[in-house]
């Protein structure tokens, strides 16, 4: 892990950045304080709670989730049966705090989803359901819809079901702390399991050409003092292992939704024949050719990111993961109802806490698992629900770049004139005496620095940062460069080769 952070003693720097990120909030019209009455009406939910009379409170479940997390959207266990496994997998109740047509409703219709700012977390939901009542935390009783699966040897879903019920989760784990006692054997039953179904989904995965894009991530960090640090972050494998039961449940629910003809998919299309063949060139250009023979999700799995010109491979493969999208539907199946990146139907149903979709999509597959209607509430929801999600998951990926931008802005302002060691994830050439950038990266519009000459995108690795760099850049290299400027008003960084 990489990390970095403001030097304790630049007072005005820290204060900049505060202000900045503030800014930032006004900015983008963030959504502020939970209204009095939203939070009234959660408050009223809480008091009232009934817990389901299908006690499985007996069932050891875990949740895994990063160790700072508080709002538990799901919780696992798994056991042998037989030649297979049975899994059971327990997702929030939300539906159960949230009255349709109130004024929860509507606030959480408003926000789509919790956003993650670098200065607080913006929620969903009121705390005293995100974090309290309707978190699946340890010792606690709690609503959740449950999924019952049943798999065989190759963990292949053999049924499903899925019902409400009473639970109650033994412990809270870490990935970090999973990983630590799954290399040194000391593991639970359930983590041991979860890693043996989660590497066989992890095939089967592959054998339906699905795709994971596994790269390191830059999380910005919030310090005791106030301070912010970003770390570099590479994937445990446990978080796939993980990931691989959530995807299943998924597929589960896209499954049913599409058997009973109502729901909403998270859907999807296959690149096209322009990004791949794109993206087959630069394979070839960084040294690590994909000749089409194996499937690109396959391909990708083999990619190291600690190897410069593989890493600037994978930043490069982020253009055959474009066109996500809501597909609703009511009585008429969609034709195109696939997430090609999956290999499969797909549906957001796991994270109720911090996404809207999720508790309608919980509500129908729950009615149709059991022969029951589907809400009416629910149906009514279906076509206004793609364009909120859509509007939400624009918002938060502009604020988590801006954000990032400005906190990396500040970390380097006080190493203007220094030298770094980089790597070049998107290079250029001069074209006719001008610059032009393929305007993936940031911090610029693709073209060099000041107009003329060439430029590209540089990944440095202390502090973590992303930034555009003057001069001649071939993709995949290691370079040597150095900070000429960086503005936290503008999020603007820029560096130049050293020659």
């Amino acid at each position: 892990m990489s990390h970095h952070r403001l030097a304790p003693n630049v007072h005005d720097h820290k204060n900049a950045l505060e202000e900045a990120l503030g800014l930032l909030r006004t900015e983008l019209e963030l959504p502020g304080p939970y209204p009095a009455e939203a939070v009234e009406d959660a408050l009223a939910a809480v008091a009232a709670l009934r817990l389901p009379s299908y006690d499985l409170t007996a069932v050891e479940f875990v949740t895994i989730d990063p160790a700072s997390s508080t709002d538990l959207d799901q919780a696992v266990f798994i056991e042998l049966d037989g030649d297979g496994y049975r899994v059971m997998y327990a997702i929030a109740d939300v539906p159960a705090f949230v009255a349709p047509g109130g004024p929860l409703d509507a606030e959480t219709r408003r926000r789509g989803q919790t956003f993650y700012a670098p200065d607080g977390r913006i929620p969903l939901h009121p705390e005293v359901i995100s974090e309290g009542a309707g978190s699946l935390l340890p010792g606690q009783e709690c609503s959740a819809f449950v999924w019952d699966f049943t798999l065989d040897g190759d963990a292949t879903v053999v049924s499903v079901g899925v019902r409400r019920a009473r639970v109650r989760s033994r412990d809270k784990l870490s990935y970090k702390g999973a990983q630590a006692d799954l290399d040194a054997g000391t593991a639970s039953a359930v983590l041991q399991l979860l890693r043996e179904v989660g590497l066989k989904r992890v095939a089967l995965e592959r054998a339906r050409e699905g795709a994971s894009l596994n790269m390191p991530e830059q999380e910005i960090v919030q310090l005791p003092d106030g301070g912010y640090r970003i770390d570099a972050v590479p994937q445990l494998p446990v978080e796939d292992w993980n990931a691989q039961i959530s995807l299943m449940t998924g597929m589960a629910a896209a499954q049913l939704m599409l058997e009973g003809k109502v729901g909403i998919l998270r859907t999807m299309p296959a690149p096209d024949e322009r990004s791949l063949r794109h993206f087959r060139l630069q394979t070839e250009v960084l040294g690590r050719p994909w000749d089409g023979e194996v499937s690109y999700g396959e391909y990708l799995r083999s990619l190291d990111p600690t190897d410069p010109r593989q890493l600037a491979i994978m930043h490069s493969a982020g253009m055959l993961f474009r066109g996500a999208s809501y597909t609703a539907f009511d009585g008429t199946v969609p034709e195109d109802g696939i997430q090609s990146a999956i290999g499969a139907a797909y549906a957001h149903t796991t994270a109720p806490l911090r996404r809207l979709v999720d508790r309608f999509v919980l509500v129908i597959c729950e009615a149709l698992s059991n022969g029951g209607d589907v809400p009416g509430w629910a149906r009514e929801a279906l076509p206004l629900l793609p364009g909120i999600m859509a509007g939400s998951d624009q918002l938060a990926s502009r604020m988590e770049r801006l954000a990032l931008d400005t906190v990396e802005a500040a970390l380097l302002l006080n190493h203007i004139g220094q030298e770094f060691d980089a790597i070049v994830i998107s290079g250029s050439k001069p074209q006719n005496g001008n610059g032009s950038g393929n305007g993936n990266g940031k911090n610029g519009n693709g073209n060099g620095k000041n107009g003329n000459g060439s430029s590209g995108i540089i990944q440095i690795a202390e502090p973590a940062v992303t930034a555009r760099c003057a001069g001649e850049l071939e993709s995949g290299t290691k370079v040597r460069v150095r900070l000429v400027s960086s503005d936290i008003t503008t999020r603007q960084i820029h560096f130049e080769l050293v020659s």
